[in-house]
């Protein structure tokens, strides 16, 4: 064979073997994500084509299922009460795919998940058509709809935690919209409300704030930091700086506390009194004194570590940020500079205290039910990790239970027993006169049945007390406290 028919020969396989590698990549490593991509209109189609499983609460109230589409071999979702429940469901829309469980447990919905593998061989054998399975959530409806209707027209979210089992109790996140305008079959009333949800409004009412974003947690990071002085030894009678300002190291910047105000006699104070006032002078300088070594490492062992959540939805990540100096330090002491958390992972925090100091992995899906309504499969709690000793969750309840007996704020509970812990979060560049408000709580304080992080952005007013996490967070995390327990 003479040189040019070689080169052609060589040329010609490896073209051979370039295209049998991406037909590989194609069909192998990336075959189940196209499948399972929300722009896979084939596989949409094939999707509706199904009797898909219904999602349902608890105590058994539908959320999500299904009715025939007439003179059509498909069938349509049907969500009660959308707005409300969308953080939970998700979407199925013809158009535009899926999101929230709907996306997460796809497999399960439509019949194709390997737990289901004698349902599918008994549908091949008897000819019946597969039908899904349906998923009972965690979700208790009367704290859904408390934290709900609290939140109001406001944006925020709540999330709500069972801290012994890591069960997700509520999961709120405000604006919202209505999933089953986007269920109908009708393309061009899909795509006009698909463009009303996200295009034309800027509340991004498509957004689900309580996984997917985060935010400076403000002063409710101060029990992470006390968490961490409480390793090292200290205890609630610990005198910690207490002076109206001080200045940040290195620089000529002055760190004051909320509205320049004295904490205790505005030299020093014991921890239990700087929690319950929320002295920022006292935790920026604690911070600086164990480190940032000890904080990230208690952080970290309360979830705030960059890793992030299946629920089984994927949350963002929360995590300290960079610390490059004692400055930075002493700002990420009293929950700002970079320090972003999800409103789950400050709920998972809270609870962790409330559940003596053992972290549980929260979840969403209670139970895999088949058609005949018998359970597939069933979560079991799962411990990630000792976060503090009992003996500093014990101290940190108490500190807690003094900051709810001193905060403010509508609805408070003469016959139920918080622990608590608010916050005042500035975001943004500069000085923010919008801050956000933070709530994180448990109660009853000494048997925790439900721990719960509450935030309502840009909660308005300058910074002067009208906008604070006790007036503003507070009342909605109690109406979901007062409702969950009245329920019980």
């Amino acid at each position: 064979m003479n040189t040019p028919l070689r080169r052609v020969g060589v040329a010609m396989m490896v073209m051979m073997m370039i295209l049998l590698a991406n037909a590989t990549y194609v069909q192998v490593i990336k075959a189940e994500e196209y499948r399972t991509s929300p722009y896979n209109v084939r596989g949409r189609l094939e999707m509706l084509s199904r009797e898909r499983g219904s999602i349902i609460a608890a105590d058994g109230t539908p959320l999500a299922t299904v009715t025939p589409i007439p003179d059509k071999d498909r069938w349509q979702r049907v969500y009660a009460n959308g707005p409300m429940y969308l953080p939970v469901t998700g979407y199925l829309s013809n158009t535009y795919g899926s999101n929230g469980l709907e996306r997460a447990e796809n497999d399960l919905l439509i019949g194709e998940d390997d737990r289901l593998f004698t349902r599918r061989l008994s549908d091949l054998i008897t000819g019946r058509d597969p039908k899904g399975a349906s998923l009972q959530v965690t979700i208790n409806p009367k704290a859904q709809q408390a934290a709900y209707e609290a939140l109001g027209d406001r944006t925020g979210a709540v999330v709500a935690i069972e801290p012994k089992t890591g069960k997700i109790l509520a999961l709120v996140s405000t604006p919202s919209f209505d999933p089953n305008k986007l269920a109908v079959q009708d393309g061009q009333e899909e795509k006009a409300y698909w463009a009303e949800v996200t295009q034309d409004n800027p509340a991004q009412p498509d957004a689900n704030r309580a996984l997917s974003w985060t935010y400076p947690p403000g002063s409710t990071f101060k029990l992470v930091v006390a968490a961490a002085g409480l390793e090292e030894g200290m205890d609630k009678s610990t005198q910690v700086d207490a002076r109206p300002t001080i200045t940040l190291p290195g620089t000529n910047t002055e760190l004051p506390n909320f509205n320049g105000t004295n904490c205790n006699n505005g030299v020093n104070a014991t921890l239990e009194q700087a929690i319950a006032q929320s002295c920022n002078t006292a935790f920026a300088k604690l911070a600086g004194d164990l480190g940032t070594a000890k904080l990230r490492e208690q952080a970290a062992k309360f979830g705030i570590d960059d890793q992030k959540y299946q629920v089984p939805m994927t949350t963002a990540a929360s995590t300290l940020g960079p610390v490059p100096d004692q400055a930075a330090l002493f700002q990420t002491g009293i929950g700002q500079r970079d320090v972003q958390v999800t409103p789950l992972a400050n709920a998972v925090m809270v609870a962790t205290i409330a559940n003596k100091g053992v972290r549980m992995k929260p979840y969403l899906v209670d139970k895999i039910l088949g058609t005949d309504t018998a359970t597939v499969d069933e979560t079991k709690p799962d411990e990630v990790d000792e976060a503090i000793s009992e003996d500093s969750a014990q101290l940190l309840t108490e500190m807690m239970i003094a900051a709810e007996n001193k905060a403010g704020g509508a609805g408070k509970l003469s016959n139920i027993q918080i622990a608590s812990k608010t916050g005042t979060a500035e975001w943004g560049v500069g000085s923010t006169p919008n801050p956000h408000a933070w709530y994180t709580a448990f109660a009853p304080a000494n048997d925790p049945q439900i721990a719960l992080a509450v935030i309502v952005e840009k909660s308005g007013g300058k910074r002067d007390g009208a906008a604070t996490g006790s007036l503003v967070a507070a009342p909605v995390g109690r109406a979901v406290i007062s409702s969950y327990l009245g329920s019980r």
